[in-house]
């Protein structure tokens, strides 16, 4: 079974964004071709100096994310919504589509993706493994849209939820992805959850996962524009997406949030850490806390008339 593989290549400096937008639209999975520090990870790897030449004339200075495609997914649909993000990223970058069969790369995925636990209550269980715990388990198949719990933007949230979620809340989940994080939410004690994403195979993905995990009937998944198919207050809103994507839809939250509600802004690369705060607070929005992980920060703030 042929899948699409369309490849995204920019600069070194800026690959982790490109990363963050190839993971938030996947429909199987993605795969980073760097080669810029080739030497040292080979030799800390399998503890060798030599290389074949055909790696060492490879590309130093740029990074190609691949982002795989199902045969039933319209690569031009795609490729149009990826142009529009890396361009709103405002990143220098090239498309290639290629045809690549579907058991070249998720026999890789199995290999490095197992059963994980983050927080004190959570555990992401793919599919294929069995996990026996006392814990929140989410199952998930890394053959499905962004959020898996291994990327450091999602486990930073997935933990902030895990510190946060009491019981009975309400839950807007903004660029949803897979729904990993609406459907944590809801494992842990929230009431209702919405998600919402440009993104037509992220809404169906997130739908097929909330049926997976049993809260189908607490979880309500929405094509739209960022925050503009939400309705009424939430007591947690979610935003695991781009720097420029959070400061754009940063007007709307505070609206959007109910009394001594939390947002949380995550997918944020360490070095606009400071432009996105100065961002929200000219939003109405206070940061009450910063936490990072691997060069990625999330921020969990309250509206400013809140406190």
């Amino acid at each position: 079974m042929e899948w699409t593989d369309i490849k995204i290549t920019v600069p070194n400096a800026q690959a982790e964004t490109a990363e963050a937008i190839a993971t938030g639209i996947s429909g199987g999975g993605i795969y980073i071709e760097d080669y810029s520090d080739l030497e040292t990870q080979v030799e800390q790897i399998a503890h060798v100096d030599l290389i074949e030449q055909e790696l060492l004339d490879k590309d130093r200075s740029h990074v190609t994310v691949h982002l795989y495609l199902a045969p039933d997914e319209n690569p031009a649909e795609v490729l149009e919504l990826l142009h529009a993000r890396l361009s709103a990223a405002e990143l220098s970058y090239k498309l290639d589509t290629a045809g690549v069969e579907q058991e070249d790369w998720e026999t890789g995925w199995k290999a490095y993706y197992h059963a994980l636990t983050i927080g004190e209550r959570l555990a992401i269980v793919p599919s294929w493994e069995e996990m026996d715990t006392d814990r929140q388990i989410i199952r998930l198949d890394p053959g499905m849209a962004f959020g898996t719990g291994t990327h450091e933007t999602t486990a930073l949230c997935l933990d902030t939820l895990d510190r946060l979620v009491k019981g009975g809340e309400r839950v807007l989940d903004i660029g949803t992805g897979s729904g990993i994080l609406a459907i944590a939410s809801l494992k842990l004690g929230a009431a209702q959850a919405e998600g919402v994403d440009i993104d037509p195979m992220c809404v169906r993905t997130a739908g097929e996962n909330a049926r997976l995990n049993g809260v189908e009937d607490r979880f309500k998944v929405l094509i739209g524009d960022l925050s503009d198919k939400a309705t009424g207050k939430y007591n947690i809103v979610l935003a695991n997406i781009v720097a420029n994507a959070i400061l754009h839809l940063a007007p709307a939250v505070p609206p959007l949030m109910a009394e001594n509600g939390v947002f949380i802004a995550s997918g944020i690369i360490d070095d606009r850490k400071d432009e996105v705060i100065e961002g929200l607070s000219k939003a109405g929005l206070v940061v009450d806390q910063v936490r990072e992980d691997g060069g990625w920060v999330a921020l969990i703030c309250h509206a400013e008339e809140e406190r």
